[in-house]
């Protein structure tokens, strides 16, 4: 079966008027189209859409169920064309912005809600990546904004500082080992870690360090959002690498190590291909994260 939106709308008009005549008018086709195409219809589907009358036409239980889904499409093009037409006056736009981890965690936590709250009519679609997807992503146009370390390849963007992101070793205050204030990766190799689920960026950032000094994190359990991986450190499962801001928020039930590789320490931009050729509204939000 192969119905476009014109078929779709012309058998609606022609069901609800119970006349073909009334629906080609209102359709804005002449009677002879109008009647070839429901025939043209009908031969696809192999079954009569309509059962003609004397006094007009009625649909068959086949048309019933057309009719259905021919309101239902009709119904989603008109929300469709309000929402584009929102956009095209104006009214409302949507900024896409890509962040890293550590940035992610940062703006949920105030930024992003206050933005929205004092922008109702500015959408944000917002994706964690890693940041050497982030680069490429706002490079080719796949994203208006991005939060990426500056070791990620940036020098082609235009950049603002957002900023400095430092990762630590998280533990429990009642774990008696790592009793120092630093650690290297190399030194907490052989613990058990609480890690973030497969595939999540950060995760597979240290993993990576990891495998560069000839070993392997053991993961005790994986778990989705920093939040998750806090508490179960803080109730001795294990001991995790997390940014400095999240380590900050759950002071009170961990101890936290500073983590002296050199790639702990990172320097997060605020990225665009050209801040001035972005949208008003892209612009507003790039001034908020700034």
């Amino acid at each position: 079966m192969r119905f476009d939106l014109t078929d779709l709308r012309l058998f609606l008009l022609v069901a609800e008027r119970g006349s073909i005549t009334r629906g080609a008018e209102l359709a804005g086709l002449a009677l002879a189209s109008a009647s070839a195409r429901i025939k043209g219809m009908e031969e696809s589907l192999g079954a009569p859409l309509l059962e003609r009358r004397r006094r007009g036409v009625v649909p068959t239980a086949a048309g019933q169920a057309l009719l259905h889904h021919a309101r239902a499409v009709q119904n989603q093009i008109e929300a469709m064309a309000g929402e584009l037409c929102a956009y095209a006056t104006g009214l409302r736009a949507r900024v896409r912005l890509m962040a890293n981890t550590a940035a992610t965690s940062e703006l949920l936590r105030d930024t992003l809600p206050a933005f929205l709250a004092a922008h109702p009519r500015i959408d944000v679609d917002l994706d964690e990546r890693p940041s050497h997807e982030i680069a490429e992503a706002v490079a080719n146009g796949a994203a208006d904004l991005g939060i990426a370390a500056s070791w990620a390849g940036l020098s082609h963007l235009e950049q603002k500082p957002f900023f400095v992101d430092r990762l630590v070793v998280i533990i429990a205050r009642t774990q008696p080992s790592l009793e120092s204030r630093t650690a290297a990766l190399a030194d907490i190799l052989g613990e058990a870690f609480v890690g973030l689920s497969a595939g999540h960026p950060l995760q597979e950032h240290i993993a990576r360090q990891a495998a560069r000094l000839g070993g392997h994190l053991h993961f005790r359990i994986r778990v989705p959002g920093l939040d998750n991986v806090c508490r179960l450190v803080s109730q001795g499962a294990g001991i995790a690498i997390v940014p400095e801001s999240a380590a900050r928020r759950a002071a009170r039930t961990l101890r936290s190590l500073r983590l002296t590789d050199d790639w702990a320490t990172r320097q997060l931009n605020l990225c665009a291909r050209s801040f001035e050729a972005l949208t008003p509204q892209t612009k507003l939000l790039a001034a908020a994260l700034v």
